[in-house]
């Protein structure tokens, strides 16, 4: 099954949040929606990237890889690429 890493951007602050799920709409409904707490006080949240990959596995390894990245030249390039 499919997985998928993405970064989503607050409008209300400019900050970044990282996460990984299995389907990428429901997730970024529940971020919008407030029911995740550590993005609830952000809102609203816009997608500034997404990866697919074919396990959880390899999306939590390169969820973890990105979060490594945060705020580096490395995220910076991700964010800004446009083949989102």
């Amino acid at each position: 099954m499919a997985h998928f890493v993405y970064i989503l951007k607050s409008l209300k602050d400019n900050r970044f949040y990282i996460g990984e799920t299995a389907d990428l709409e429901r997730r970024i409904f529940e971020h919008n929606e407030g029911w995740v707490k550590s993005t609830r006080d952000r809102r609203p949240l816009v997608i500034v990237y997404t990866e697919t990959l074919e396990s959880k596995s390899e999306g939590k390894k390169r969820e973890k890889q990105i979060k490594a990245y945060k705020g580096g030249e490395a995220f910076k390039k991700l964010i800004s690429s446009d083949s989102n």
